[in-house]
């Protein structure tokens, strides 16, 4: 007799999945879906015709429900506003989540738009403009916009994850020490911080060149809000900011387009000093954040990559920042 071995996360047949995306969305025959990314979720391209969108499918025991409903809100609350980006498509019984039973158990999956351009890490100066006039108005919507999901804070940007980072690399070395004594010293300055001079509201948290299209050099249009919460909106300026650094070993071509980011950002809606203060330090533990996620999310995702040597490359890419402002935490 042989029995189905239980799994934790499997790759739904995208032949399967095309022909429930045309049953639900009412496609056409031609609809065809292929994979196009197994990461923290799976991503499907779907093609219809000339209609292309991008389906979701969200791994087992992510997101809630609850949770994705108010990603989808905040995504039509920006359409609705006129922000670019890609947004959720509701299927023929105006049903936003499918319920999909995976082997593992339920899966949800969401049908989102296709944002117009391309993803490229190497934009202009002018481009970086752009971004950030792009970004401004998405926070002009997202200001003092709740929702039902995380509001981060110091206990989930750096308390939690830095203990769930010693529990999965299971070890003391100078890098988890170089974290703990970050962690310890981020609290102390978000806690002396002026909040009440920084503006609050939704934050996508996750805005860098790999969550944005750029079309014709001309529309920027935002994607992947997976991380979206409530929280200070210098957080989404001072994470962008970061992976510019990062991606950029040339600090002189890094200092001209994030020049041109705050201008374009600042041609919106003002950065109050208050906020101008705290953009050193706020990626920092957001990235803090991120690397427990990669420990949380290890048995989901390629992970050949977490090991001591990533660790310490994350490490050594919050270094870099903290030596680029001249930040002492010690």
């Amino acid at each position: 007799m042989t029995t189905k071995f239980p799994t934790i996360n499997s790759t739904l047949s995208p032949n399967e999945l095309s022909q429930l995306i045309q049953q639900k969305y009412k496609l056409s025959n031609k609809t065809e879906c292929r994979i196009f990314r197994l990461a923290m979720n799976h991503l499907y391209i779907v093609q219809d015709d000339e209609q292309k969108y991008v389906f979701r499918v969200y791994t087992h025991n992510w997101r809630t429900k609850s949770e994705i409903e108010e990603e989808l809100r905040l995504l039509i609350h920006l359409k609705e506003n006129n922000k670019q980006v890609a947004y959720p498509i509701a299927d023929k019984s105006g049903e936003y989540v499918q319920e999909i039973e995976a082997p593992e158990g339920k899966r949800f999956g969401v049908l989102f738009s296709f944002a117009k351009g391309t993803k490229t890490a190497k934009f202009s100066p002018q481009t970086s403009f752009l971004i950030g006039q792009a970004l401004a108005k998405v926070h002009q919507s997202t200001e003092n916009f709740e929702l039902s999901r995380i509001s981060y804070t110091t206990q989930n940007l750096l308390h939690d994850p830095v203990l769930r980072i010693k529990k999965f690399f299971n070890t003391t070395n100078s890098e988890i020490d170089f974290l703990e004594k970050l962690s310890a010293f981020l609290t102390l300055k978000i806690q002396n911080a002026d909040l009440s001079k920084m503006r609050h509201g939704s934050v996508h948290l996750d805005v860098w060149f790999d969550n944005l299209h750029i079309d014709e050099e001309k529309e920027i249009t935002f994607f992947d809000f997976d991380f979206c919460g409530n929280g200070y909106l210098s957080f989404d300026i001072s994470y962008f900011m970061f992976q510019l650094l990062a991606t950029h070993l040339n600090e002189e071509e890094y200092q001209e387009k994030v020049e041109s980011f705050l201008k374009g950002y600042e041609t919106v809606t003002k950065i109050s000093n208050e906020e101008k203060q705290f953009l050193p330090f706020a990626c920092l533990a957001i990235m803090t954040y991120y690397i427990s996620v990669q420990c949380d999310r290890f048995e989901y995702w390629t992970n050949i990559f977490l090991n001591e040597d990533h660790l310490k490359r994350m490490v050594g890419n919050l270094k870099r920042w903290i030596a680029y402002h001249k930040i002492e935490i010690e």
